[in-house]
């Protein structure tokens, strides 16, 4: 019965109603990580003690100038129910994306002391979490709409995959200048406004070998994609440009969806779920998700990363239309909308 409900959750959140993620060519290419939610969350339901979430991906040329609504909401969402369910949870940001990640902290419940945010860049960023900051003791490192580097032909020809690593193309494709930087979807690069949280996951065997690495993403420029060849992400995105911005970081799971807080939901409610702890998601409503939103918004502290504008939606859906594989969730667990 559980792994048909995950099953369930997983179709809610393959969908694109935007038509502008990795999900819309499905039809054609075929699912990505298929069973990856399952895994994930039941390795998280059995072995999770303290997870840390790395989310908040900044939109320079918003109005204003901040973090987008999706991730930090999921984010939020996940770290709640995983606390409610006994397994404590840090959040990672940076200091382009505090504001906001702090803003959602607080409007969803939780307390300010649990998002941490580095002064360190680099290994030097590494050392400070693991070493001195909350991740001296971890289970898993999860990262959700948190853009990553992208590839160089070093980390193409490292990956799995069937055949040959197709070098000559990615080298025509991708120019070296845009090789090991970080875009976003319109394949613009945004290093300066990104601490490099990647680190997180390229050292976390050295401190945690035993610690697991989940990623959620929707657009394939996320920290996770890494896991997936190259040219399948690339073949799915349109334009020459965004040849350029799939990430190269890989994680054990990466969980895809139409937008990535539904990624972070259904982690959620998976999780819950095998620990038996349905009941702990009841209060978390289509009415509190909404709350936590319009708190957002009406601070002005948090952006659309699709229209660029401080609104009640996310990836350009409006409100009603993003909440809808929550509710559906919730209906498979027998919870009231």
């Amino acid at each position: 019965m559980p792994a048909q409900l995950i099953e369930q959750f997983e179709a809610l959140i393959r969908r694109d109603p935007a038509r502008r993620g990795l999900i819309g060519t499905e039809p054609e290419f075929g699912a990505l990580c298929p069973g990856h939610l399952a895994a994930a969350a039941a390795h998280l339901a059995a072995c999770g003690s303290h997870v840390a979430i790395v989310t908040g991906f900044f939109i320079p040329k918003a109005e204003p100038p901040c973090a987008e609504t999706d991730g930090p909401l999921g984010a939020v969402l996940l770290a709640s129910l995983l606390e409610a369910s006994g397994i404590r949870a840090t959040i990672v940001t940076d200091r382009h994306c505090w504001p906001a990640v702090v803003a959602t902290v607080r409007a969803g419940g939780l307390r300010a002391d649990q998002v941490w945010a580095g002064t360190e860049q680099g290994e030097g960023l590494a050392e400070e979490f693991f070493r001195r900051g909350p991740g001296q003791q971890l289970s898993h490192l999860i990262a959700i709409e948190r853009v990553g580097p992208s590839h160089t032909p070093q980390s193409l020809c490292q990956q799995r995959r069937a055949g040959v690593p197709p070098l000559d193309e990615f080298l025509q494709l991708v120019p070296p200048e845009h090789q090991n930087r970080c875009h976003n979807m319109r394949g613009e690069m945004i290093d300066e406004h990104t601490a490099s949280l990647h680190v997180l996951f390229e050292q976390l065997d050295t401190y945690h070998p035993a610690a697991v690495s989940i990623g959620i993403g929707d657009g394939g420029n996320e920290i996770g994609m890494g896991s997936i060849p190259w040219e399948e992400i690339s073949r799915r995105l349109e334009g020459e440009r965004a040849k350029r911005i799939p990430c190269r970081i890989a994680t054990r799971w990466n969980i895809i969806a139409g937008t990535s807080n539904w990624g972070g939901c259904a982690l959620a409610a998976a999780t819950l779920l095998l620990r038996g702890a349905v009941q702990q998601i009841a209060p978390y409503t289509r009415e509190h998700q909404q709350q936590v939103l319009q708190t957002l918004v009406a601070e002005g502290c948090i952006v659309d990363g699709v229209t660029r504008r401080c609104e009640c939606t996310v990836d350009g859906l409006p409100f009603l239309t993003y909440i809808q594989p929550w509710d559906g969730m919730r209906r498979l667990l027998g919870l009231p909308e």
